[in-house]
């Protein structure tokens, strides 16, 4: 794991297109411009515009020196909150082989001892088990369901919500 660089637009462009038939159930719906590797330009120099703010910190997921996901802690809040909402994706290839779970544990080590954060949350669809999973083995617990949370896959929907603090 890494923190994403510019260069990092034409891989994550590759990754999206090659496994959104995977990933578009968990992911907002997309136009066809968010594939494009100016997009994702764009995208990565925003995270990294926010990281340099301390609001946001967007690491690369890496598997034996590939781009296999992508899993960022965002919306920190400092003063008494000291929180952050956690987010992640990893291809359909390494899915299911421990490299979430794996990142996930990193992200809530650097949390904790990089950025000084007290709270980490996190949502998953109701249905998504294995996501609910991830965070359940890194110490997660389930603080309640958040009806209505986001719009993913063109509609509205419940997410379970997660947290974990220091």
């Amino acid at each position: 794991m890494r923190l994403l660089t510019e260069d990092d637009a034409g891989d994550l462009a590759r990754l999206l297109q090659d496994n959104w038939e995977f990933l578009a159930p968990y992911e907002p719906e997309r136009e066809a411009a968010y594939f494009t590797v100016e997009h994702q330009a764009g995208l990565v120099a925003h995270l990294l515009a926010e990281h340099e703010a301390g609001r946001c910190v967007p690491y690369g997921i890496l598997r034996d020196g590939e781009l296999v996901g992508r899993i960022t802690v965002a919306d920190v809040v400092r003063g008494a909150a000291q929180s952050g909402h956690l987010g992640y994706f990893v291809a359909e290839a390494v899915n299911g082989r421990g490299v979430a779970t794996q990142a996930v544990g990193h992200v809530v080590e650097r949390a904790w001892t990089e950025l000084g954060l007290h709270r980490l949350q996190a949502g998953t669809l109701l249905s998504n088990s294995a996501s609910q999973a991830v965070l359940q083995r890194n110490g997660f617990e389930r603080i309640g369901v958040a009806r209505g949370y986001l719009r993913i896959a063109g509609r509205w929907q419940d997410h379970v919500l997660y947290q974990r603090t220091t």
